[in-house]
Order: C-alpha cells, then sequence, then structure tokens
C-alpha cells in the first residue's frame, strides 16, 4: 500500500497534468475551419489580414505550443513572447526575449520596446492574441517617462516588493509608471481586434493585476497612487528621476472601461483557481480520500496558515470518522526571509508544520505549480509523523533551518524535496494535507 507521502506526490503530478496548458486551449478554444469560438463571440480568421501573439509570463511558452496546434495549419503569425526561460522549440515567425524575474532586466526592457513596435503595425483587419500569465509584471517592463533607465525600473520594483504593500497596490503603481501595463497594449494595438487567452495566479475577480493588466481596463487611478506612495513611504524609496516625475504632475491615467481600445476586445479566462481546485479535489478523491477545498489561508503567514489548516484538517476528520480525509489549500503565503539559506514559502511551510504533525497520521504537501520555490530548485515539499525522528537521527536541526530560511536543504537531505522542474504553468500554490482514517 502506497505511503502518505507516495499518495501526495501522486496527487499533485496529476493535479499538473490535468492543467496542461495546451490540452485546456484545444477543449475550451473549439474551431470550426478558420472560425474561432469565443465565449462572448466568433472571429473568422479567413477575414483577418496579419495575426500578431503577444505571450508573456511564467506560461508563455506552453500557451504559445498551445496556440501552434489550435490555429489552422499554415497559418502565418508573427509575434513577442517573453518568458523567464529560452524555450525549448522555438515556434516560427516568434522572437524570444528571456526576462527578469522577480526583478526586471535588459530584455524586460527590450522585449517591451519590440511589443510597442510589433503594435504599431496594426490596423482593423489585423488579429492581436495576447498570452498572458503569471510573472509578466517584471519580465516585460519600459516606463512611460523617457528620463528613467533600467536601474531606476530596477530600484522602482525593489521598493515595491520590499515596501510590505499587498500585491494589489504595487500593481497599482506599476500600472501607472508602465507604457505596457494597465491597459496600454490594448491601446496600443489600437483598432484592431484583440483576444487574450489568461492562466492566472491572482484571486477570482482581480484579473487586471495578472501582469499588471497589459489589455485590460485599469480600476485603479492616480489618487490611489498618490495615496499608496504616502502610505508606504515610497518617495524616498523612488529613484530620483521617479520623484521628479511624479511631482511634475506629467503621469497620465490609465485608460479605463469605455475606453475605444476595449470596444473589440475579448478575454478568456484559461485557467484560475476553480481549475486547480477542481482538479487536485479530483486526484485526491480518485485516491481513496474524501475530499474538501479552501482558500481562507491565501496571503497570510506560514505559521498561521499551519495551524489554520490542521485545524480545519481535524474537523474534517471528525465529519467523516474512519475515513480517510484531504484537505486541499490554494494561495500565496507570506514568509520572511530571516537567513542566508535555500527554500521558499512552500518548503517552509512544510518545515514547520512536520513539528506538529510528529507522531500522527499525517502527510503534508506543498509546492508551487509553476515548479519554483523561492530560490530554490525544487517546487517545494513533502513531511509526514516521521519526518521529525528522520530528520534527529540524520542530525537535522528543523528550528534551525526555518530560522535560517534554508528549508530546501533540509528536505533534500530527507529525499523530501519536490522537484518538477519549470513546469510551463503557473496557478498557484497548492498545499495538499492527508490523514488517515
Amino acid at each position: 500500500m502506497a505511503t502518505g507521502k507516495e499518495m501526495a506526490r501522486r496527487i499533485f503530478q496529476q493535479t499538473l497534468a490535468s492543467i496542461d496548458i495546451p490540452h485546456v486551449m484545444e477543449r475550451k478554444l473549439p474551431r470550426e475551419g478558420t472560425r474561432l469560438i469565443l465565449p462572448d463571440g466568433v472571429i473568422d480568421l479567413s477575414q483577418i489580414g496579419n495575426i500578431y501573439v503577444v505571450a508573456i509570463g511564467k506560461a508563455a511558452h506552453a500557451m504559445v505550443r498551445g496556440l501552434e496546434d489550435l490555429l489552422p495549419p499554415d497559418t502565418r503569425v508573427a509575434g513577442i513572447v517573453v518568458a523567464p526561460v529560452a524555450p525549448e522549440r522555438p515556434a516560427r515567425g516568434m522572437e524570444y526575449f528571456v526576462g527578469g524575474h522577480p526583478v526586471p532586466n535588459a530584455d524586460s526592457w527590450r522585449s517591451a520596446e519590440a511589443i510597442l513596435q510589433l503594435l504599431r503595425n496594426c490596423d482593423e483587419r489585423t488579429l492581436v492574441i495576447f498570452l498572458l500569465s503569471g510573472g509578466g509584471s517584471a519580465l516585460c517592463e519600459l516606463p512611460l517617462d523617457g528620463e528613467m533607465r533600467l536601474g531606476d525600473v530596477q530600484a522602482v520594483n525593489r521598493a515595491l516588493v520590499t515596501c510590505g504593500a499587498p500585491i494589489e497596490a504595487m500593481n497599482t503603481v506599476r500600472k501607472h509608471f508602465s507604457a505596457v501595463k494597465g491597459g496600454r497594449l490594448a491601446l496600443a494595438a489600437g483598432n484592431a481586434k484583440k483576444i487574450t487567452l489568461a492562466v492566472t495566479d491572482v484571486p477570482a475577480g482581480k484579473e487586471s493585476a495578472l501582469a499588471s493588466g497589459p489589455t485590460l481596463p485599469d480600476p485603479s487611478t492616480i489618487a490611489d497612487v498618490e495615496r499608496i506612495v504616502e502610505q508606504y513611504d515610497l518617495r524616498k524609496k523612488f529613484p530620483e528621476r521617479l520623484v521628479k516625475w511624479l511631482d511634475a504632475g506629467e503621469m497620465p491615467e490609465t485608460p479605463k472601461s469605455g475606453d475605444a481600445a476595449f470596444a473589440n476586445a475579448h478575454f478568456q479566462l484559461l485557467l484560475g483557481m476553480d481549475d486547480l481546485f477542481h482538479a487536485a479535489h479530483h486526484a485526491a478523491e480518485a485516491c481513496g480520500y474524501a475530499t474538501c477545498c479552501d482558500n481562507s489561508t491565501d496571503d497570510w503567514p506560514v505559521v498561521k496558515a499551519v495551524d489554520a489548516l490542521l485545524e480545519q484538517l481535524g474537523e474534517w476528520q471528525r465529519q467523516n470518522d474512519g475515513q480517510r480525509v484531504a484537505l486541499i489549500a490554494d494561495g500565496e503565503l507570506s514568509s520572511p526571509v530571516t537567513g542566508d539559506g535555500v527554500g521558499g514559502r512552500n518548503s517552509a511551510f512544510v518545515l514547520d508544520v512536520a513539528g506538529k504533525i510528529a507522531g500522527r497520521r499525517i502527510t503534508v504537501l506543498s509546492a508551487g505549480t509553476d515548479g519554483i520555490d523561492g530560490n530554490s530548485p525544487a517546487s517545494g515539499a513533502v513531511a509526514d509523523g516521521e519526518t521529525v525522528e528522520r530528520a534527529r537521527a540524520a542530525g537535522l536541526d528543523r528550528e534551525k533551518a526555518f530560522r535560517e530560511s534554508d528549508a530546501y536543504t533540509f528536505f533534500e537531505k530527507l529525499g523530501d524535496a519536490i522537484v518538477t522542474g519549470p513546469t510551463g504553468n503557473n496557478l498557484r500554490d497548492l498545499r495538499i494535507l492527508l490523514a488517515e482514517g
């Protein structure tokens, strides 16, 4: 009989297989001859002059592969692809850039310039297909202020990610100083027909936060930016050039709902939180676990989330007495870096939970669906009731590893790191908690 750790790994791998992007695109975007069937309309490709593709994000390569399979054979396209790694198999007609994440790099800047240059060729017979996924806010960037340089953009990014503001507030600022965010790529495409296909790592209803919303109306305002800058004391952290630009009142407002740029635009969410939950729930049920899903701990500190989810797991056990049970949770936790070790928020979650399930018939796995956990080569880790004892026998200090932010090293030595490599996807982190009956 498989162990709890083997079952948790199986559930995670089956979940990743179920959210394979090319397969999802084939299922959700039917094509009838030259006609693409969208939820809110039909586009006949035979009536299109040029097709341009703009793919930005951690899932860009998988989305481009899916689009290749979706379009009629011999369809000619041209486009720009920006991802954190180079493609294994470049697609015909595409120009590739390896952008920086979490801090923009030179290719982030060059890719934005290339995208804007491509979109200048658009007319009313052009179709632009935007393929967006998580990570796009850093991977592709160009400031509106022509005086700013790459070092300034990097300084702004570092100031935002370290100021303690929530992601929505950070993206509000990014949208307003960027030439490629907050609806401005839709604006740049002019009268072209536009389709945005999205794989989102943001909460439902917050789609304009994905890659800082380059093709969607921006609900935030300049007044919001001013409030955030003051609230988080960002003037002292921003480069002097940006502060002067802000003080001069030169920052334009982002395009809003009703702008002509969105009149001929379609948006379709290919994968989101519900898809991740559905796939994980089905995989756990298929493995024989009575399963429930919960996302109430999204954005919580690691230790607080551990305690809350273990309490929920216990309650679910009581409601299903004698059965094997599973609790599936998603979202991204906050895990302050307190040392120079190797790891991320997922392995930190499992490291903390290991001490609280010692001696119990419970297994916990936490991993990133993008295959990346912090600065480690793993996506996360798995632990059970025997982990603490095995670590002690191996001379490993769990509490020290937690203090030093070295969770990956701890689990790698135990053989319990989850290593998938980059998955080509980017939904949310997935946590799987199993309890035997």
